[in-house]
């Protein structure tokens, strides 16, 4: 008879794969990390930052399309592909929306796109700026599914490239907090005393002010950019890690199987490594998915009041700072479509954490 698995883990594994909402949010999560990763790949816009600015058709509803003609520089780039599909392509081409076009004597005329009913500019071009003066090959019919923000780029394409901030920062703050927070927390709980005192002391601190402040404070002194928010981030979380570490093992260096290692001869750091943060590691678990939701709810924050990712990178938070007044003037979705990204990312998060915690329940 083939032998059963019946260790905690499998358990655990079993009892969370019951869970609908938590396997399903697990699901989407896994779907919008893929996405990040390889946004520049399936979004339309290919430039880096998605930055493809057009003005004459900024704020186009989504659905919106429009002849786009490419006018080449002549400028060679030496960027590989590894470089195009994780950074984005450094476009040296201008694109210029049109409505209409036609040839006559070597030379392609014309009519750039104007909204409102508006006659567009008449301009022209000679058809040997193309190479071979193949021009069709230049001209597309770009469908813009989300629309155009107010500087007329493609809205899709900045929301799955503002996708990366968003989840990557949760994987980064998180990492940050449970390094500073094991140490911290495993030395207080272990060994209790001054060490104890001194460790609350500067917990309490740090809990005492307000988190947006801290993250505020640290940003400013590090300098506003893409990897100071995250540090940032995840040096206001480790707290949280910290008390729920120490408590755990405070518990926890009392029972018999830490006495056995003592007896045994093993060192301090090994019976912390290998004998009780093992055991304590389902509350973590828990508490790790809480802040990932709370580390893009917190970057989402700064990039709102313009101390996040910077300008002309994309952010969820971002866009909606860039748009919300768009709310009142007829096209919320401009500031609705990032904000339902950032709660459906949250609470996946808050549901897989939930589902976890479940599973990890030992009473149960």
């Amino acid at each position: 008879m083939a032998k059963k698995n019946n260790s905690l883990t499998s358990l655990a594994l079993q009892k969370f794969k019951k869970n609908f909402w938590g396997v399903f949010s697990l699901l989407i999560i896994i779907s919008i990390g893929l996405l990040s990763i390889g946004a520049y790949i399936v979004a339309p816009d290919h430039s880096e930052n998605a930055n493809q600015m057009h003005l004459s058709i900024h704020s186009k509803t989504p659905g919106f399309a429009v002849d786009m003609l490419t006018i080449p520089s002549g400028i060679t780039s030496n960027q590989n592909w590894w470089s195009k599909q994780f950074f984005g392509e450094h476009n040296t081409s201008t694109e210029i929306p049109i409505s209409a076009y036609r040839v006559e004597q070597d030379v392609l005329h014309y009519t750039a796109y104007a909204s409102d009913g508006l006659m567009g500019e008449q301009k022209e071009i000679a058809l040997s700026r193309f190479p071979n003066s193949d021009y069709k090959s230049f001209i597309s019919h770009r469908t813009f599914r989300f629309g155009t923000d107010k500087y007329g780029r493609d809205y899709l394409s900045r929301i799955l490239i503002g996708s990366r901030i968003s989840f990557f920062i949760g994987f980064v703050a998180v990492f940050i907090s449970l390094f500073v927070g094991l140490i911290m927390g495993s030395l207080a709980g272990y060994y209790g005393g001054k060490i104890d005192a001194l460790i609350m002391w500067i917990i309490n601190i740090t809990w005492s002010i307000p988190t947006l402040l801290l993250v505020i404070a640290i940003t400013l002194a590090l300098g506003k950019g893409f990897w100071q928010v995250f540090i940032a981030v995840g040096l206001t979380m480790w707290v949280e890690v910290a008390r729920v570490v120490r408590g755990q093992m405070i518990s926890a260096k009392e029972m018999q199987y830490v006495t056995a290692a003592r007896a045994l001869g093993y060192n301090d750091y090994r019976i912390i490594t290998k004998h009780i943060l093992p055991n304590i590691f389902g509350p973590l678990i828990v508490i790790s998915a809480a802040n990932f939701a709370a580390a893009i709810l917190i970057e989402s924050g700064l990039s709102f009041l313009g101390i996040g990712a910077q300008p002309p990178m994309a952010s969820w938070g971002a866009m909606i700072k860039d748009h919300y007044n768009y709310i009142i003037l007829g096209k919320p979705y401009l500031a609705l479509i990032p904000g339902f990204c950032i709660m459906l990312l949250v609470m996946a998060f808050m549901l897989v954490g939930n589902a976890l915690r479940d599973a990890l329940d030992v009473k149960t």
